[in-house]
C-alpha cells in the first residue's frame, strides 16, 4: 500500500458519476442564471471579435495586393484597434461578473457544507477527525472555486472554437475537414489521462485533509506535548503526513505536466500536415495566398482553444474531485433520525427511558432494555466506574446519539418526534471540560441570551459567593478567556459555564462534573451556582464530588448499563453495597469527617 495506506476513505464518502456531479454543481449555478447569461453574451462578443481579427487581416492583405491605397491601410489599422478595444472591454466585464458569481457560489457551497457538518450528531465527530472535515469546508471549496473559474475560461474557449470552426469551413472546407478529422485524436489523448488525474487529485485532497488534521490535533494538544517533551514526535508525525501529501501531489503534477506537451506535440504535427497541404493548394491555384494566410492564422487561433479544451478535460478532474468530497459531506446521512418536527411546549422535565437499548458499535450494548423514570424537578446523581454508561444516559437525553430500541419520553412526548433545535433550547449542558469560546467572560455568559445586560449578569453573579469570583478576574466581566478558556483556571471555567446555564434557565440540566481538583473556596462557589440551577430544573448530574452526590434527591449507581442500586446517600451507605464501596474508594476523602480525622492523625 505504501504511503497511500494513510489516505483512507471516510465512511460517508461516495463516488459520484460525472453526470451526478454536474447536476449538483448546476444546482448552485441556477440561482445566478441571469448573470451567467450575461457572462455568456460577453464570451460570444469576445469570441466573435477575436475570430474577426484574422479575417480582417486576411481580407486586408488580399485587397492591398490588388490596390495599395494608404487610406485602406489606415482603415485596416483602425479596424484592428476597434476589435482590440471591444475584446478588452468585454473581457473586463466578463471577468468582473465571473469573479462575483464564483464568489457567491463558493460562499453558498461552503455555508451548506458547514451547516451540514454542525447539524450532524456527536457520533459523526467521534468517528471522523475534525481536521479532515475542516479541509473539505475550506480547502476543497477553494479548489472548487478555482476550477469553476477554469470552467468559465473553457466556455470562452469553446465558443471561440465554434465561431472559428465556422470561419475555417467558409475559407476552405476541404482543409477544414482535415482539421476536424484530426480533433478526435486530441480528445482521446486527453481522456486517456482523465482517470489518472481524478485518482491522484482525490488522493491529494485526502492527503491535505490528513495534514490539516495533524496540524489541528498538534496545536490543540501542544500543552500535553510540551509537558512530556514530545515536540519531536508530533513534528515527525506531521512530517510523515506532509511527505504523503508531497508524494501524491508530485504524481498528480507529473500527470498534469504530461497533458500539454502531449497535446501540443499532436497539435504541431497536425498543423505541419495542414501547412503542407495548404501550400500545395496555393501552388496549384486552388486558394489565394491571402486565403491560405487567413486559414493558417485562423487555424492557430482555433487550435489554441481546442488544445485548452482537451487539456481542461483532465484538469477539470480537480474540480470534480473537490465537488465530490464536499457533496459527500453535505449529503452524509445523520445517525439521529427524527420521525416528526413537533415544537415542544415549555417542558417540566419529566423523563422516561422505556426498554432503551443503545450501542456505539455493533454487538456491544452499552444499555440493554434500560428503564428509568426521572420526575419533573427531581435531581438525580449518576455514579459508577468509568465506562458504566453514565455519560451515555445524559447524551441520549440530549439526543446526541441514536438509540437502537425502546423509547425516551420527555413530558410524555417521544423525543424522536420533537424538533431538535426547539427541544435543545430547553436544555442546559455543562461538560466535564467546560468549553468557552474566545472572547470575554460576559460574551460567554450571554452566549444563549445575547440581550442580557452586564447589570443583570452582575446581579446573578453576586448570588455566588457574593460575586467574589469575579474579583479574581483581572478585568471582571471583560476578561478575555482565550482559546477554549485557556486563560482561566478550571474552577473559573466551570463558574462561567454554570453562569451561562443560569441565564439560560433550562427545563432540563445535565452536568458531567469535572474530575480536576479545585480549591475548597472555589468548590463552595461552584456548589452555590449548582444549587441555583438545581432549584429551577430537572437535573441529571454525573457526579465526581461528594457535595454534588449528597445534594441529589436520588442517587443511581450504574454498572455495565444497569441500575444496580438507588436511593439517597444514607440509604445506600446502610446497604453496604456497591455505592458504599465507591464512597470509600472515591468520595470518602472529600468528606469533612475524613479531613478532620486526617488532621487529628497528623497532629
Amino acid at each position: 500500500m505504501g504511503f497511500f495506506a494513510n489516505l483512507d476513505v471516510e465512511g460517508y464518502d461516495r463516488q459520484y458519476s460525472d453526470k451526478e456531479l454536474l447536476q449538483g454543481i448546476g444546482a448552485y449555478f441556477r440561482p445566478h442564471a441571469r448573470r451567467l447569461a450575461l457572462i455568456t453574451f460577453m464570451l460570444v462578443i469576445i469570441a466573435a471579435s477575436s475570430a474577426s481579427f484574422p479575417v480582417l487581416v486576411g481580407r486586408g492583405i488580399d485587397l492591398l495586393q490588388k490596390d495599395d491605397n494608404p487610406a485602406l491601410m489606415a482603415l485596416l489599422t483602425v479596424g484592428v484597434f476597434i476589435v482590440g478595444v471591444i475584446v478588452w472591454l468585454a473581457n473586463w466585464m466578463r471577468r468582473r461578473l465571473t469573479v462575483r458569481t464564483i464568489g457567491d457560489i463558493v460562499l453558498t457551497l461552503r455555508t451548506d457544507a458547514f451547516r451540514a457538518s454542525i447539524n450532524h450528531d456527536l457520533s459523526f465527530f467521534d468517528q471522523y477527525a475534525s481536521g479532515r472535515i475542516l479541509s473539505r469546508i475550506t480547502t476543497d471549496s477553494r479548489d472548487f472555486g478555482e476550477v469553476v473559474t477554469m470552467v468559465a475560461d473553457v466556455t470562452a474557449q469553446f465558443i471561440t472554437a465554434l465561431i472559428l470552426a465556422g470561419f475555417l469551413i467558409k475559407i476552405e472546407w476541404r482543409l477544414a475537414l482535415g482539421v476536424f478529422l484530426f480533433l478526435p485524436l486530441l480528445f482521446l489523448a486527453a481522456s486517456a489521462l482523465r482517470k489518472m488525474m481524478r485518482k491522484y487529485t482525490r488522493l491529494g485532497m485526502r492527503a491535505m485533509a490528513v495534514v490539516n488534521a495533524r496540524i489541528k490535533e498538534s496545536i490543540g494538544g501542544i500543552a500535553v506535548a510540551k509537558n512530556y517533551r514530545q515536540e519531536s514526535a508530533i513534528y515527525e508525525e506531521f512530517g510523515e503526513a506532509n511527505e504523503d501529501s508531497y508524494q501524491v501531489n508530485v504524481r498528480r503534477g507529473f500527470a498534469l505536466s504530461a497533458v500539454f506537451p502531449l497535446l501540443n506535440g499532436l497539435g504541431g504535427a497536425g498543423t505541419a500536415a495542414l501547412v503542407y497541404a495548404g501550400g500545395l493548394s496555393v501552388m496549384q491555384g486552388i486558394v489565394t495566398a491571402g486565403a491560405w494566410y487567413l486559414f493558417l492564422t485562423s487555424l492557430d487561433r482555433f487550435f489554441f482553444p481546442v488544445l485548452n479544451l482537451a487539456a481542461f478535460s483532465a484538469q477539470i478532474q480537480a474540480g470534480l474531485s473537490a465537488a465530490e468530497r464536499i457533496f459527500a459531506l453535505i449529503e452524509a446521512e445523520s445517525n439521529v433520525i427524527q420521525t416528526d418536527d413537533r415544537i415542544p411546549p415549555p417542558l417540566s422535565g419529566d423523563i422516561r427511558f422505556e426498554d432503551v437499548t443503545f450501542r456505539y458499535v455493533e454487538d456491544k450494548d452499552v444499555l440493554s432494555r434500560f428503564n428509568l423514570h426521572i420526575h419533573a424537578g427531581e435531581t438525580i446523581a449518576l455514579v459508577g466506574r468509568t465506562g458504566a454508561g453514565k455519560t451515555t444516559i445524559a447524551k441520549l437525553i440530549a439526543r446526541f446519539y441514536e438509540f437502537q430500541a425502546g423509547r425516551i419520553l420527555v413530558d410524555g412526548l417521544d423525543i424522536r418526534t420533537l424538533d431538535l433545535a426547539a427541544y435543545r433550547k430547553q436544555l442546559g449542558i455543562v461538560s466535564q471540560a467546560p468549553f468557552l469560546f474566545s472572547g470575554t467572560v460576559a460574551e460567554n455568559i450571554r452566549y444563549v441570551n445575547p440581550n442580557l445586560s452586564d447589570e443583570e449578569i452582575l446581579a446573578l453573579a453576586s448570588q455566588i459567593g457574593d460575586g467574589e469570583w469575579l474579583e479574581t478576574l483581572p478585568d471582571g466581566l471583560q476578561t478575555q478567556v482565550g482559546e477554549r478558556g485557556g486563560r482561566l483556571s478550571m474552577g473559573q471555567r466551570q463558574l462561567v459555564a454554570l453562569m451561562r446555564v443560569l441565564v439560560h434557565k433550562p427545563a432540563i440540566f445535565i452536568l458531567d462534573e469535572a474530575t480536576a481538583s479545585i480549591d475548597p473556596f472555589t468548590e463552595w462557589q461552584i456548589q452555590q451556582a449548582l444549587n441555583l440551577i438545581l432549584a429551577r430544573s430537572t437535573s441529571i448530574l454525573i457526579a465526581h464530588r461528594l457535595s454534588t452526590v449528597q445534594a441529589a434527591d436520588r442517587i443511581l449507581v450504574i454498572d455495565h448499563g444497569t441500575i444496580i442500586e438507588e436511593g439517597n446517600h444514607e440509604t445506600l451507605m446502610a446497604l453496604a453495597g456497591h455505592y458504599a464501596t465507591l464512597y470509600n474508594t472515591y468520595f470518602r476523602h472529600q468528606s469533612l469527617e475524613y479531613v478532620e480525622r486526617a488532621r487529628e492523625l497528623a497532629d
